[in-house]
Parts: structure tokens; sequence; C-alpha cells
């Protein structure tokens, strides 16, 4: 005859018991295995990993910081860029006004006698509001003048780019016919 599997569910109370030590075992055994070997594991290797951690922090803070600085200093220098350009660069609605004017009167204070000007602008590779004025203007006084005219120029607050000079005598006089190339930047003004 076959043998009666009656022992489950267990009825008696040592059945019982001992089927409670086996699940307790059980448990112990599984709770030694993550003790031994726990899930994320060994306190050393937590420990070490933990310390990268910290390193990697740490490197990770300097980098910001460094990184902030840098932005600090990007808006610091786009700030002076943006004074540069107001300060140098001419608004184009009035260049052509101011440098003429500068011109002029530079010359009258050096006792130059003004003749014809042109004037030409280009605009700036790799900018869309940036210009560059070539002015191209005549002259005729003493070298005297000349030297003086030139020293004005420098001192202007026009940034004025001397490109080229050139003197030559009239004949039988003291006076010079100058031709001078000069360049100078042009922007145009934001919309409001």
């Amino acid at each position: 005859m076959p043998k009666s599997f009656s022992f489950w569910p267990p009825n008696t109370l040592g059945a019982r018991i001992r089927l409670g030590v086996v699940v307790l075992a059980a448990v112990n055994l599984i709770a030694l295995f993550f003790v031994i070997w726990p899930l994320g594991g060994s306190p050393a290797e937590l420990n070490r990993q933990a310390s990268d951690l910290r390193l990697t922090l740490r490197q990770k803070q300097g980098s910001l910081e460094r990184t902030k600085k840098l932005v600090e200093k990007i808006k610091s220098g786009r700030g002076q860029g943006d004074d540069f350009l107001k300060s140098y660069f001419l608004p184009r609605r009035t260049a052509y006004s101011q440098i003429l004017d500068e011109l002029t009167k530079s010359a009258a204070e050096a006792k130059l006698k003004p003749k014809e000007s042109s004037f030409a602008t280009e605009l700036i590779d790799g900018s869309d509001n940036l210009s560059m004025m070539q002015i191209s203007a005549n002259f005729e006084g003493s070298y005297g003048n000349l030297v003086q005219f030139v020293h004005l120029l420098d001192k202007s607050n026009s940034l004025l780019i001397v490109e080229g000079l050139n003197a030559t005598p009239q004949q039988g006089s003291g006076i010079l016919n100058v031709i001078m190339k000069l360049d100078t930047f042009v922007r145009e003004e934001e919309a409001p």
C-alpha cells in the first residue's frame, strides 16, 4: 500500500515545533549569508566606495568653484568689452559727422588747412553689427603743424588709427600736401 502523506500539515505539537525550528534555521542561514556577504559589499569595500565618492565630490566641488570663477570673469570681460565698444566704437548714425568734426577741429587747432575727405565703411568679418570706417583726408600745412595734428589725433577720445600718411612738399614753399588714411570703428546702435 502506498505511503500516506499525512504529515502535512503538521497536526501534532512536536511536528509544529520541528517545522518552526527548520524555518528559523533557514531564516538564520539566509541572515548569516547577508552578514558575511552583504549586498552592497563588505564593510571594507563600502568604506573604500565612500572614500572614493568623497574624493569625487571634492573634485566636482573644486571644478564647480573654478567654473563659477570663470563665469564671473566672463561676465566681467563681457561688461568691459561692452564698455569699450560704447566708448571707442562710434554709433553709425553719427559716426561720419563726429569724425569729420574731430578732424576739422584738430586741423584748425594745428593750423592745417583741410581739403577733401572721403569715407567708406566695411563690415568686419564675423560680426553683424561692427564695421570699420576708412577715412582718406587731405590737408595742407607745415611739418610742425602736421606733427601737432598727429599728436592731437593721438590724444583725441576717438579711436583713430593712422593707417598711412603721405606728405609731399609743394614746389618752392615750406607747405606740405598731406594725404592721411585713417581707420576707426563703427557699431550699429541697438534697438531701444
